[in-house]
Order: C-alpha cells, then sequence, then structure tokens
C-alpha cells in the first residue's frame, strides 16, 4: 500500500487541524444562498469558494478540503486554480464523489448511496486534477424497524467498493456513515444503529483488503434524535460517543472524523472538545465540519466583495476554535472574546 496515502490520512488528522466539508451539491447551497439572499449561479458559488479558500492562515487549522466536481475545476478570478490554491495554504484537496442517497428498492423507508457506476475513471481524472482523498457519505435511518441489516449490509458494502477503487488511484477514502439525527429516538437507538453499521462496515472493508492506516472514518456522534424529550448534556455525549468507538472501531485506524449535521456551530466545537478532553483512544479525533464552519462566514459575507474579510474571519474563528478543541483546550468563553 502506497506510503504517500498512509502519510496524507496521518496530515488530515494532524494535531490542531481538521477538515473543511465545502462539497455541497448545487442544490445544496442553493438553500444556503436563499438564507442570505444570493443567487445561485456557478459565479456566486465560485466567488463563495474563493472567499473561503483565500482565507488568511487557512491552512493552520484546516488540513483538507473536501470538494464538489464543479468546484474542483474552478479557480479565482486571477485564474488560480482552486487546487492550487488550497495546496499553496497547506490544505490537502479532496473530492466528494457518491451521487447521493437514494431510496432502497423494496426498503421502505431506508437509502442507499450510488456513485460506483463509473467511479474508477473518475477517481482517476480527480487524481489529475490534484486530489489525493475522497469521500463517500451514507444515511443510515433510525425508525419503526429501521435499520435494517440488509440496509447497512448495502451500504457498507458500497462504501468498501468505494473505499478500495480509491486506494487503488492513490487516494485516501473518508468513508462516512451517517446516523440521521431524525426522529424522537433516544440516545440508545444512536448507539446501536452506529455500533451495527460500523461492525459491518469493518467487516467489509477488512473482505475488500481495504488498508485502515490509509483510510478515514466519518461518522455522527452518538445523539439523541432531534424530536427526542430525552436531550443530553455535551458531557454525556462525549462519553457516549468514546464508549461506541472504542468498542466497534478498529485501533490501527488513523483517525474520525466527526459530521456536524443537527448541531450549532459552537455545540459541535464542544462536543469535539468534551471526547479529547477525555483522551485514551487510539486513533485521532477531529472534525470535517461543513455549516459548522461556514455558517457563520456565509452570514458575514452575504454575497458582498466588501463583506470577503468579515466571512474569512469568521472563517478563521471557527477553524482555530476547532483547532483547540482538537487538543481538549477550547473554552466556550473563547467565543466572546473573539
Amino acid at each position: 500500500m502506497s506510503d504517500a496515502m498512509r502519510s496524507t490520512a496521518r496530515a488530515l488528522v494532524a494535531p490542531a487541524k481538521g477538515i473543511l466539508a465545502a462539497d455541497e451539491s448545487t442544490g445544496t447551497i442553493a438553500k444556503r444562498f436563499d438564507q442570505i439572499g444570493v443567487p445561485n449561479t456557478e459565479d456566486a458559488r465560485r466567488r463563495y469558494r474563493e472567499m473561503l479558500f483565500t482565507t488568511p492562515g487557512l491552512g493552520d487549522h484546516i488540513s483538507g478540503v473536501i470538494l464538489f466536481d464543479e468546484t474542483i475545476r474552478q479557480a479565482t478570478a486571477d485564474g488560480v486554480p482552486f487546487v492550487k490554491l488550497l495546496e499553496a495554504a497547506g490544505s490537502i484537496p479532496g473530492i466528494k464523489v457518491d451521487t447521493g442517497a437514494k431510496p432502497l428498492a423494496l426498503f421502505a423507508g431506508e437509502t442507499v448511496t450510488e456513485g460506483l457506476d463509473g467511479l474508477r475513471g473518475r477517481l482517476a481524472e480527480y487524481h489529475d486534477l490534484g486530489a489525493r482523498f475522497a469521500k463517500w457519505r451514507a444515511t443510515i435511518i433510525i425508525g419503526d424497524g429501521t435499520p435494517s441489516d440488509f440496509a447497512i449490509l448495502a451500504n457498507a458494502h458500497a462504501m468498501a467498493r468505494y473505499a478500495a477503487l480509491c486506494q487503488e488511484a492513490d487516494i485516501v477514502p473518508i468513508v462516512e456513515p451517517e446516523i440521521l439525527m431524525d426522529g424522537a429516538h433516544g440516545i440508545g437507538a444512536c448507539a446501536d444503529a452506529t455500533a451495527r453499521t460500523l461492525d459491518a462496515l469493518f467487516v467489509q472493508l477488512a473482505e475488500h483488503r481495504v488498508d485502515l492506516p490509509g483510510s478515514l472514518l466519518k461518522v455522527n456522534m452518538i445523539v439523541p434524535g432531534k424530536g427526542s424529550p430525552d436531550q443530553r448534556s455535551d458531557g454525556d455525549i462525549a462519553e457516549e460517543t468514546i464508549r461506541v468507538l472504542t468498542a466497534h472501531v478498529p485501533a490501527e485506524l488513523p483517525g474520525v472524523v466527526f459530521l456536524s449535521g443537527g448541531m450549532s456551530d459552537e455545540e459541535a466545537t464542544n462536543r469535539l472538545n468534551e471526547m479529547n478532553r477525555i483522551g485514551g483512544f487510539p486513533w485521532q479525533l477531529s472534525f470535517s465540519y461543513g455549516r459548522a464552519l461556514q455558517h457563520p462566514s456565509l452570514v458575514a459575507w452575504g454575497g458582498e466583495d466588501a463583506q470577503v474579510p468579515a466571512g474569512q474571519a469568521a472563517l478563521a474563528h471557527r477553524a482555530a476554535m476547532n483547532g483547540l478543541a482538537r487538543g481538549g483546550d477550547y473554552d466556550p468563553s473563547m467565543e466572546s472574546v473573539a
């Protein structure tokens, strides 16, 4: 297995650093632009990503950036390819390669992620464009009788096929099984679904001969459903997440990065901090946040060129706070003095 891949995987979870997920699809970013009254045009998307990627000191706390297919082909207004811009900043370019979660036939209410068709060729092209890691997201849904064993297996198998193809192309795979927060289930249901999913995933990765030291796991924290009457403290969530991961994630994996879906910006930071304060686990615990890094920056920017510095300052602040959380050194009081 390529030493470069293992080195890249370790670099993505280096101390004080984490990943910026800027891989929103055109449809997803439209919803975010609607919130600030910005038309969803290719140029607006390019200007927004340029604002993010030209943030001074980006590489201080952002180890890598996950890009969308459109974005990896774009450049700054001055003609500098985004990939080159990120490399110069010290951030590793990555790429989202799945084509989305679709209904799993004959399994009502469950999904399977698509995108394997033609993936070998796309990965070769993305490598030529400069991508050194990739991401594939599966959605696991807690409901009445779900997740089924088969839905978990179908998604684990697809993620393992994707991961093997990535490593064949000298690209680090991030596998992202997300247990969705939708619903009124308690924290125990999330723990159970996550444990079952992780067990199936690592069996499939082993059967597909995927090199774990050259891979990363992106996963949800163990949290109650958004509609649950039994919400938990950040400390409880940290303890339960560490318990599940320790029991179900192999030690040879270099790092686990968390998604921020459904959490506020500061919740995502503080919960990561609480976990790193506990310590004692074999892998690096880091972040791969999208909305929780970008939202303050998006609002501050508002589509206005004059507000680019404000947008960049907001991103730099959130990245710095999460960088501190990587070492258990964050405190909420740091937000008010920013």
